[in-house]
């Protein structure tokens, strides 16, 4: 793929489409959305408004990092600071799909009022080859395509989608963050799921349960840094299991698994096969800075029949 000839074609379609109107971009702070944006931004200018809606389902200190990333790139990013909302939305539940319908449901009542107040025409999204193919075969509800979803625009939300990057797997994603000019750190960064923690978060979804979820994630990123892979992260399981504390009492803990993959397009991948000594030195550190944590799994499942992510 020639990234220049395509990034100078969606800008162009872009600006043609767009011509007076106002767009909003709800910004992850992912591969997708963030080269999406960049290149919305090369497009549109001051005619785009980049949000960041903080669910409280984030990487460690997301907001502050996305918006001190873009800034360096001159675009402005709002965060609407909406966790309540999020967590209020997901109290109680714990099917798969509901979870996703309830964060869906709230992500676009959030987004909603900041387009209304933006008056903006058109959102701008992340939306690439994989979430297409995997929402049409039901693999997942992709929540950030209207029509895939069942939301009819013209009834719902008032406003159309610009999605520039639908053609393209992530590898060529990457390869157009390249060609923009962002930061490595930015185009290479690790694949993460709309619906943040949630989705590594078995059974009820609450703000300490994620924060353990949080951390988890946090030490298997930081171990893997230097592994080539596709996806590493961490889940809260649903059920405890027997622990023995520092002196030396029975107590149930939590259970994290790790989940290590390689891919190349997402829609298939296969578990990464790290060294006995780096999954040692996971399960330490998660099993240290998390003392609620009494088991540590290795999940060796490729996909199919698995998923990447939990649900």
């Amino acid at each position: 793929m020639n990234c220049q000839k395509f990034i100078r074609a969606q800008v162009k379609g872009m600006a043609r489409t767009v011509g007076g109107g106002r767009v909003i971009s709800a910004l992850s702070g992912g591969v997708d959305s963030s080269v999406c944006t960049v290149l919305g931004h090369r497009a549109l200018g001051k005619k785009l408004k980049v949000i960041f809606i903080d669910d409280g389902l984030m990487r460690q200190d997301e907001p502050r990092q996305v918006r001190r990333n873009f800034a360096r790139l001159g675009i402005k990013v709002q965060v609407i600071n909406a966790q309540k909302d999020f967590f209020r939305a997901l109290k109680g539940i714990t099917d798969p799909e509901k979870k996703r319908k309830a964060f869906r449901d709230c992500f676009y009542r959030t987004l909603g009022k900041a387009v209304k107040a933006s008056k903006a025409q058109f959102l701008l999204q992340g939306t690439i080859a994989a979430d297409i193919i995997e929402t049409k075969k039901g693999v997942k509800t992709q929540h950030n395509i209207l029509e895939q979803i069942g939301i009819d625009p013209k009834k719902g939300y008032g406003f159309r989608t610009l999605e520039p990057l639908k053609t393209l797997f992530k590898p060529g994603v990457r390869a157009v963050g390249k060609a923009l000019g962002m930061p490595r750190e930015m185009y290479l960064r690790m694949p993460f799921p709309g619906p943040g923690l949630a989705t590594r978060t078995m059974g009820l979804v609450t703000p300490e349960r994620v924060e353990i979820v949080r951390q988890a994630c946090r030490i298997v990123e930081e171990e893997t840094r230097h592994v080539k892979l596709f996806q590493a992260f961490g889940v809260l399981l649903a059920d405890q299991a027997t622990g023995v504390t520092r002196d030396g009492r029975r107590a149930m803990g939590h259970t994290i698994a790790v989940r290590c993959v390689d891919s190349k397009n997402a829609i298939t991948a296969r578990p990464t096969k790290l060294s006995w000594g780096r999954l040692m030195a996971i399960e330490k550190r998660i099993t240290r800075e998390i003392p609620s944590v009494t088991k540590v799994l290795y999940d060796l499942t490729p996909k199919p029949p698995s998923t990447i992510e939990y649900i």
